[in-house]
């Protein structure tokens, strides 16, 4: 499954990792994705949020 925050649709970023040798080699941070339920239009529905987006406000959480 895609690392994509359904609300604001923010994926990965990509950079290298730099070893003391200067060694470079390809790695990723992932955004920290939580599965909340949420309501969309009207329905309760679970839905991959980041926590910026959780912390922001941007979605209201279904008790």
């Amino acid at each position: 499954m895609a690392q994509t925050c359904d609300v604001c649709g923010r994926g990965p970023q990509f950079g290298n990792r730099i070893s003391h040798a200067h060694n470079v080699t390809k790695r990723r941070w992932n955004i920290n994705l939580q599965s909340v339920r949420a309501l969309v239009n009207g329905a309760t529905r679970r839905i991959r949020a980041c926590t910026s987006c959780i912390r922001d406000g941007k979605i209201k959480k279904a008790a």
